[in-house]
């Protein structure tokens, strides 16, 4: 058996989990992220409000240097400066969002990170991942290589799903 969390912040109370892999290892052979979820949050992703009350459920080291706003998204703080992502109702009525993960894609990759296994959900989320990548090549065929000012909403859509769109 592996180790229990019992998650209660803002958006679950009493959610229970258990890591069944290594902290950032075991991974599905078709999931490659290029970003940790903690060099994500400290290169600045979701306009700074994504984590800002789950502290208890990961690493204090995750937040150590995450770009985070006390109050109001700020979207001068993520990495591209600009906003690049849908509010959650849209997530919701698209039928994007699994209900053990109500934050959505990022919130399934920092416990997965963490070692929850889910058979179907793992599956899933790993396709709309890789469903990310048009986004790089589109990146390669329009932009100049290290022309960080062209397509930056894209750019920033990318590191919002662990991808490094910093090396394009």
């Amino acid at each position: 058996m592996g180790k229990r969390i019992v998650v209660n912040d803002k958006m679950q109370k009493g959610y229970r989990y258990e890591l069944s892999a290594p902290a950032g290892r075991n991974f599905d052979p078709e999931f490659t992220p290029e970003l940790t979820p903690r060099q994500m949050l400290a290169l600045g992703v979701f306009c700074g409000k994504y984590m800002t009350d789950t502290r208890k459920e990961f690493p204090k080291s995750w937040f150590a240097k995450a770009k985070l706003a006390p109050k109001r998204r700020d979207c001068s703080l993520n990495y591209f400066g600009v906003a690049a992502s849908q509010p959650l109702s849209v997530w919701r009525e698209k039928g994007w969002i699994h209900p053990d993960d109500p934050r959505g894609w990022f919130h399934w990759y920092c416990r997965y990170y963490m070692g929850r296994r889910m058979e179907g959900e793992d599956q899933r989320q790993i396709k709309r991942w890789k469903a990310m990548r048009r986004h790089i090549r589109q990146i390669e065929q329009n932009c100049e290589p290290g022309d960080f000012t062209c397509r930056r909403r894209q750019r920033q859509a990318l590191l919002h799903w662990a991808y490094d769109s910093r090396k394009t």
